[in-house]
């Protein structure tokens, strides 16, 4: 992350969070309950560097997804302006053993910082867990730090 900005979100307050688990990643939280389906929702922030823009760096990722990720569908496709920013909105799933997983997933290029969040969920769970996504989207900001 670029120690000029920092990045602040809201998670489910009843969720397990870490901050800082690993390097890229600046929040992970998992939901305290697990669904019928057995695959606990979880959210996740990302940061890395980005030379180029909202459109290319998503592109791109979309590109290795499909590679990485089994049996990846991309099932929506958007930009629009959310707060201050334009943001790259993208549904998804895959597969992950016998799970057929669904994921949200917003992304914004701020000042050569590309941040994303992405909630993941298993199908059956995702209309009671969509509008949480959509609702701690909604709370993302990039705050530039005082040099």
């Amino acid at each position: 992350m670029n120690p000029a900005h920092r990045i602040t979100v809201s998670v489910p307050r009843p969720w397990v969070t870490r901050t800082d688990p690993d390097h890229g990643i600046v929040v992970a939280a998992r939901s305290r309950e697990v669904p019928a389906s057995g695959f606990p929702p979880e959210l996740v922030v990302r940061s890395v560097p980005v030379d180029t823009d909202l459109t290319a760096w998503r592109g791109e990722a979309v590109e290795a997804m499909a590679v990485q990720l089994d049996r990846f569908e991309l099932e929506e496709d958007d930009e629009f302006r959310l707060g201050d920013h334009v943001v790259s909105y993208r549904r998804f799933a895959y597969r992950h053993g016998a799970t057929d997983v669904l994921c949200d997933q917003w992304a914004w290029v701020v000042d050569g910082i590309g941040i994303t969040l992405t909630g993941s969920v298993a199908r059956p769970d995702y209309p009671t867990y969509c509008d949480v996504f959509e609702d701690v989207a909604a709370t993302l900001e990039v705050v530039r730090q005082a040099a």
